[in-house]
């Protein structure tokens, strides 16, 4: 293999992965090009874009700095590049294409090792019951030597028999010492409900399926057989992952659970679920604080499922999952399921298990346990190539960089780690910023979020605009979503409730003012509300305005790497740039 010295990628021996995104200019003889001050000339590497779009689909991405970029291969990089079908051979070829230097043997041994275990073991119904299987005798004898596996198997006849209660259970103790389940034991098919996709909707407008999201239901359901029914579908925001799960639920045909992140998202599910569905008013229950209806198809929050009295006390509502015959069920943002959720989703294992996501990201690192529970990735689709399909709006991401001020500069140094970051966050000289990034989309549909309620209360009584945070009940909520969408509202601030699950279809400008410390998943959610296509084709604008020198410009680059990995680059500019150039959605 001869390595081009032009190429961008540099694979290390610890499976990190260096990507340079520039290159610098040579003359004719070969020495740098500089500008008039002496400084090398550079420009965007021409094998850049084709390497991030190659690396994400095996390796994640650590470290967005400007010019180099770090990805690390990880097992469940590697069982996820698996499930969607990419070989040991494709990687090496990938990393031998792009890199500059020699691959290190170790890191192509590590990722055939790690492929290799991927479907090693195997668990199947047999008339014994279910049975943990391989076609490798040594694999059988090595996991047979930690206790932890011996208990949850029962040997007969020389066979590994594994209860109904222990197959999810088995599957997380095996993932932990490195061998990812191929579960081939298929599904209860659950109550029948047969559903079928309206092709209008009920307001009358035509609807079907976009080939991605008929691509993302098929490669999930697999034609009903056992090597489908469970796993992740990856789709950008905007791009329609509940239409997906409705796509899935036709195919599977059954009772469905629908498990979300609050109740405003479980009332856009159900306005959904009757808008392209062909059900009635009464087969579709709202499981909340509010309504307590179990349905053929019922949603719920997550929050409502993990609710209990005490910290001892026992979770009053996790018998929703068995007391129905569930043939489908249905984790949205599938990235913030909690840990009850886990411990029960590991006896759901007969139940067929769809998580939607934008990101797999999880900021608890349990990235293996929606693997072994929920299941692998089965359909994923990079923001930017649908942005260039036109079916998510084209975005401009900046970040502009506020000196901390003067009256806080002894409080933030004398702060402990913790408390400079909060310091730095609610920095008083945003608002300044926040009201010129305002001015700059005068027409533009805007929303300010934020993670410090005192700093929205204080901007909202400033901009006198509205604020929703987690206490606004939803009949408020509602009204000032409502308003939002017809015009009545232009802006509007948010706390962490903005999030997840909007539909704001208008909304294009966001501004972030503080985010959870470097929370990936956060940004992408963030970027997400402003991604709908517009009515007249124009970018939206994400800025992220943040304290120059701080923890809080520190988090911020870690909160931009999955967005960085999807393609969308940080402009950077100063707060005292603001107002000499406009740029982003459009007035």
């Amino acid at each position: 293999m001869s390595y081009l010295p032009d190429n961008p990628l540099i694979v290390q021996g610890d499976r990190s992965l260096v990507l340079h995104t520039v290159r610098t200019l040579v003359d004719a003889t070969g020495l740098p090009k500089r500008d008039e001050a002496g400084r090398p000339l550079t420009e965007e590497h021409p094998r850049y874009s084709e390497a991030r779009d190659a690396l994400a689909a095996f390796a994640e991405l650590e470290k967005s700095p400007d010019y180099l970029h770090t990805y690390r291969i990880t097992p469940v990089s590697i069982w996820n590049a698996a499930a969607l079908g990419l070989t040991g051979d494709d990687i090496r070829a990938t990393l031998e294409s792009l890199a500059c230097v020699p691959v290190p043997q170790n890191v192509l041994a590590d990722v055939n090792s790690w492929m290799e275990r991927y479907g090693l073991l195997r668990i199947e119904r047999t008339p014994a019951g279910f049975e943990l299987v391989s076609e490798d005798q040594d694999a059988l004898e090595e996991v047979l030597g930690h206790e932890a596996i011996r208990k949850l198997v029962q040997l007969e006849d020389e066979r590994l028999i594994v209860s109904e209660t222990n197959r999810g259970t088995i599957k997380q103790a095996l993932i932990k010492i490195g061998f990812p389940v191929d579960d081939r034991g298929g599904y209860v098919e659950g109550d029948p409900f047969e559903l079928a996709l309206r092709s209008t909707t009920r307001a009358g407008k035509p609807f079907a399926l976009r080939p991605y999201q008929v691509g993302a239901a098929d490669g999930f359901y697999r034609g009903g057989s056992v090597l489908g029914g469970n796993g992740v579908v990856v789709l950008p925001c905007g791009a329609g992952k509940t239409v997906v799960g409705l796509g899935v639920m036709e195919r599977v045909g059954a009772k469905t659970l629908i498990l979300t992140t609050n109740t405003v998202a479980v009332r856009q599910w159900r306005d959904e679920v009757l808008d392209k569905l062909q059900v009635g008013e009464d087969d579709v229950g709202e499981y909340t604080g509010e309504n307590k209806s179990v349905c053929p198809i019922t949603i719920s929050t997550y929050q409502m499922l993990t609710w209990r009295r005490t910290r001892t006390d026992e979770f009053e509502h996790l018998g929703l999952f068995s007391r129905e015959n569930w043939g489908l069920v249905i984790y949205d943002e599938v990235h913030l399921l909690p840990a009850p959720i886990f411990r029960v989703t590991a006896g759901l294992q007969a139940r067929r298990r769809l998580g939607l996501t934008a990101t797999l990201v999880r900021e608890d690192g349990k990235e293996d346990e929606v693997f072994c529970l929920i299941g692998p990735k089965r359909y994923d689709v990079p923001w930017k190539v649908l942005e260039g399909q036109g079916f998510i709006a084209a975005a401009i991401c900046t970040e502009v960089r506020v000196p901390l001020s003067r009256a806080l500069k002894s409080t933030y140094s004398s702060a402990d780690a913790r408390r400079k970051f909060r310091v730095a966050s609610e920095n008083p000289e945003k608002v300044r910023v926040v009201e010129r990034l305002i001015e700059r989309h005068k027409d533009g549909r805007i929303l300010v979020i934020g993670q410090y309620i005192d700093q929205l209360r204080e901007l909202a009584r400033h901009l006198d605009v509205p604020l929703i945070t987690g206490k606004t009940p939803n009949v408020d909520r509602q009204r000032l979503y409502d308003a939002f969408r017809t015009g009545e509202e232009r802006i509007l601030i948010v706390s962490k409730v903005g999030n997840f699950a909007i539909d704001l279809p208008d909304a294009n400008v966001a501004i972030q003012i503080s985010g959870t410390f470097g929370s990936r998943q956060e940004e992408a959610q963030r970027l997400g509300r402003i991604l709908r296509p517009k009515s007249d084709g124009s970018a939206a604008a994400f800025y992220a305005v943040v304290t120059l020198g701080s923890r809080d410009q520190e988090f911020a680059q870690k909160r931009q790497l999955f967005l960085t990995e999807q393609g969308y680059s940080y402009q950077i500019i100063d707060a005292s740039e603001l107002g000499k150039k406009k740029t982003g959605a459009r007035a």
